[in-house]
């Protein structure tokens, strides 16, 4: 089985520089997408319906923003929508499909490179955000916690730590969240088949940053440590351009 995560940066513009071919030849069983920045997604939906994908959207209320969802060739037993608590659920930033053997949470988590504000937003999803993820019985079945969390969360994980120490996305308090949330009980994905150097997923539009590979690694695929033995592989899919983030994956068995 395969699980994926992509920051798409727009559903449709990503649409328009080959995604529908890329999920044709890569093929994932789950797909999380996250800034599907559509309101509208019955404009897009009959496209991955006929790739075999049932299409659970979760957009924001605000037109070309945010918004996330979960794609999955087999049917969720549920969906939830959101995680119940309104600044969040109207930005559209999480959203859990309930499967037979697993739960799989996407979540887009805010950014706080706009300011003070918006960043004081963050560190309270961050909070709110773990309260969530635990209430999950975790012993009963996984949970795999997808998406863009807009933080690395070591040194390995971004190309200038020293120059990106005071900035939102790689400040200490940020960083210890991952921590924390690691020590609660998760294994990142990526990491436990992969300990090498600039494996980033994410890169400025700015000053050729990708071709440059100065960038990022701020999107996970996290699962409870009890079932990590379900992971056969994790990759990050660098060479896939149609947004300033790539897709992860990991591959498992049940």
């Amino acid at each position: 089985m395969k699980l994926t995560t992509f920051n798409v940066n727009g559903i449709r513009s990503a649409l328009n520089k080959g995604l529908e071919d890329w999920l044709k030849s890569h093929d994932p069983d789950v797909l999380c997408l996250q800034e599907i920045k559509l309101f509208e997604t019955e404009l897009v939906e009959p496209i991955f319906e006929k790739l075999g994908y049932h299409c659970h959207w979760f957009p924001a209320q605000k037109k070309g923003y945010s918004g996330v969802a979960i794609l999955s060739k087999q049917k969720p037993e549920r969906v939830t929508y959101g995680c119940g608590i309104e600044q969040y659920d109207l930005e559209g930033r999480t959203i859990v499909a309930t499967f037979e053997k697993f739960h799989v949470l996407c979540a887009y988590f805010p950014s706080g490179t706009m300011g003070d504000i918006r960043q004081d937003v963050k560190m309270a999803f961050l909070d709110d955000m773990f309260e969530f993820i635990h209430r999950f019985d975790r012993a009963e079945k996984p949970i795999f916690v997808c998406g863009d969390v807009n933080i690395c969360h070591n040194e390995i994980d971004i190309h200038n730590p020293k120059s990106n120490a005071k900035s939102s996305g790689f400040l200490p308090e940020e960083r210890a969240w991952v921590g924390k949330f690691i020590d609660s009980g998760f294994k990142d994905c990526f990491r436990l088949k992969n300990s090498d150097p600039q494996q980033y997923t994410w890169w400025s539009y700015r000053a050729g940053a990708r071709s440059k590979n100065l960038g990022w690694r701020i999107d996970y695929i996290f699962v409870n440590h009890e079932a990590q033995d379900f992971i056969l592989d994790a990759q990050i899919h660098a060479e896939v351009i149609m947004s300033d983030h790539c897709p992860v994956s990991v591959e498992l068995v049940f």
